[in-house]
């Protein structure tokens, strides 16, 4: 059983661990005279900014689209990786006459280029990344 003095000194530490988690205040009296310039950069499908991994599922379709066309993976560009949540098993893809689970799915719209056409991977669950053809969501 914790006695109360303990419970105190638990709550002041998470309290002081929590507030030491915000970000560095700068310093407001130095005025900002130029802004940020941005970069373009490459995105490389096996590997994110920082050089880990890719994503599996970004990987993944990368791999299932150049098969498909019959070039390499390195000619297919990531476009863009969005995290959604799909309204039911269909994972924004249904197709008819199909039935689907009827429950919110966690997952990835995945954008990639080829050979200057676009084409949409869609993720999530425990089903694998497959490309949409016609995406319903």
């Amino acid at each position: 059983m914790m006695t109360s003095s303990r419970r105190l000194a638990l709550l002041l530490a998470s309290s002081a661990l929590l507030a030491s988690c915000g970000a560095p205040d700068q310093d407001a009296d130095q005025p900002t005279t130029d802004p940020p310039v941005a970069e373009e950069t490459t995105v490389d499908p096996t590997t994110s900014p920082s050089g880990t991994p890719a994503p599996r599922d970004v990987v993944r379709a990368v791999d299932d689209l150049a098969a498909s066309l019959g070039v390499d993976a390195d000619e297919v560009e990531v476009v863009s990786v969005e995290e959604v949540t799909w309204r039911d098993g269909s994972r924004g893809c249904a197709q008819p006459g199909m039935a689907y689970t009827q429950a919110l799915i966690d997952g990835s719209r995945i954008t990639l280029q080829a050979g200057g056409r676009t084409y949409e991977y869609h993720s999530g669950g425990s089903q694998p990344p497959a490309r949409c053809d016609k995406p319903t969501q």
